[in-house]
């Protein structure tokens, strides 16, 4: 299963916030980390084929992919930047100042 970790502080909750409201998207508290992960689940009808085109603001997640829109976190540019502590058979195709987007590896 593909999954990022942020850690548990404060700076990082709209993260957290946002990626709960996703319903595509699992959040666990493993430790002193968040776990987000992405339902892999193939028979899903939103599965899309994944690409490394960058996602503008608005975009959600499909299935097998984490997507989070920074300005939905309302996180500022360094907090978002630092926010990622791990990944999980995943590979970063986009993290910049719209979205961080990840697939599996």
């Amino acid at each position: 299963m593909t999954a990022i970790f942020v850690l548990d502080v404060p700076e990082n909750e709209g993260v957290v916030q946002v990626s709960e409201r996703d319903p595509l998207l699992l959040v666990e508290k493993v430790g002193p980390y968040f776990r987000i992960a992405a339902d892999g689940d193939p028979d899903r009808e939103t599965v899309v084929e994944a690409t490394d085109e960058p996602l503008g603001p608005g975009h959600t997640s499909a299935s097998g992919e984490i997507v989070i829109d920074r300005r939905a976190t309302r996180c500022r540019h360094a907090v978002w930047y630092s926010a990622l502590a791990g990944l999980q058979d995943a590979r970063i195709v986009q993290h910049d100042k719209n979205a961080l987007r990840v697939v599996r590896r």
